[in-house]
């Protein structure tokens, strides 16, 4: 396990920020935010010099009432309003997308099922850049599920809009092929007593490195964030976040679960909260808890709090790495289980919690599944 403070999270909400890949310095992988990621597996990604690639495909069956799917070009104030690229890869695929898919859920919409949207990669060789964008109109709700699957080289931004009064739940799943590679960067703007619940889960992938960022537009805001993923050997799984506080009476609440087993599966979770001087009455907490299943894995965890303000309603930060713990393992062999069975069940139980906040039941049981999947083959 690794916990240490680095740079504040000020410095990111500050950074230079840019359309244009040129604008920002060539990566060395010496930067702060890019020190855990191995800009080699990126495949040309990070130096933006890789040859284009065939782009994902979309697929989403029959649309709710109240929900509509087009394309625009990413040069109008609506599609790119929302995210403003602050690192080289994101701008890149700015620059490449061309045009960007736009989901919109229209005002005072209720939806009785989840909309789901799948994200199929094609191919592997060249780079690809994908641009999404999601809007939830005042006082609608609604919960969206945005699959990935297949082969990538793949930079893409995903903005989501949430409009003032409006709840959405958000569920997004890289479940890439093992040849795939991804840099997302998720941007989230909360209206006035906006609400989103974004469940982040990675499982697939040779490398996938998730940056997530939320902002207050109203007060009243709030911010559920829970991640699960799990790493195999070999595998890169980095999960990074920003939430700005900007904003008085705002909340928010994060919770990531990793397991990883194998040697070199390594996972990086790196967690942001600033609050800044004006965002009196807010109430943060923030906590990632990794589970060690083999020798060779690498978990860094890199919680990080700063507070401006002393006009809070709370705040807080927790970060816990450590092995199967054999005591419970021995408590459930004493009473008759077998040992893998007994493997399943503490696992199930470490990410039972995140699993029951997807509300698609098929995907839930679909993801539980691929999980005990995993286990069974370290046990073969």
């Amino acid at each position: 396990m690794t916990t240490e403070a680095i740079a504040p999270p000020k410095t990111k909400s500050q950074a230079l920020r840019s359309y244009h890949s040129a604008d920002f310095p060539a990566l060395t992988g010496r930067e702060e935010e890019w020190r855990f990621t191995p800009l080699k597996r990126l495949r040309g990604l990070a130096a933006g010099t890789v040859a284009p690639g065939v782009a994902p495909k979309h697929e989403y069956g029959a649309l709710p009432e109240g929900v509509t799917v087009s394309t625009a070009a990413l040069d109008g104030v609506k599609v790119g309003g929302v995210l403003t690229p602050f690192d080289r890869i994101s701008a890149w695929a700015y620059e490449n997308a061309g045009q960007a898919l736009v989901v919109e859920v229209a005002k005072e919409t209720v939806l009785a099922e989840p909309f789901t949207l799948r994200l199929n990669g094609a191919g592997a060789d060249g780079a690809a850049a994908g641009h999404t964008y999601l809007s939830v109109g005042a006082f609608a709700e609604a919960t969206v599920v945005l699959e990935q699957t297949g082969s990538v080289t793949l930079a893409d931004n995903v903005e989501v809009a949430v409009a003032d009064g409006a709840k959405l739940t958000l569920v997004t799943v890289a479940d890439w092929a093992p040849d795939a590679v991804q840099a997302q960067h998720v941007k989230v703007k909360l209206g006035r007593d906006a609400k989103i619940v974004h469940v982040q889960v990675s499982l697939g992938g040779d490398l996938v490195r998730q940056f997530t960022s939320v902002e207050y537009t109203g007060r009243g805001g709030e911010a559920d964030l829970f991640g699960l993923y799990f790493a195999d050997g070999g595998q890169h799984l980095e999960h990074r976040l920003l939430v700005d506080h900007s904003v008085p009476d705002c909340r928010s609440f994060v919770n990531f679960r990793g397991a990883l087993q194998g040697e070199g599966a390594h996972t990086v979770w790196v967690g942001d909260v600033l609050i800044q001087d004006h965002a009196t009455g807010t109430s943060t907490y923030e906590v990632n808890r990794n589970l060690l299943l083999s020798d060779g894995a690498r978990a860094d965890s890199v919680p990080n709090l700063e507070i401006e303000t002393g006009e809070i309603v709370g705040a807080g930060h927790a970060s816990a790495t450590g092995r199967f713990d054999d005591e419970q393992l021995f408590y459930l062999m004493a009473r008759g289980i077998p040992e893998g069975e007994a493997r399943k069940l503490v696992v199930r139980g470490f990410f039972a919690e995140l699993l029951h906040k997807i509300p698609a039941e098929e995907l839930r049981e679909r993801l539980g599944a691929a999980i005990e999947q995993r286990l069974e083959k370290a046990g073969s």
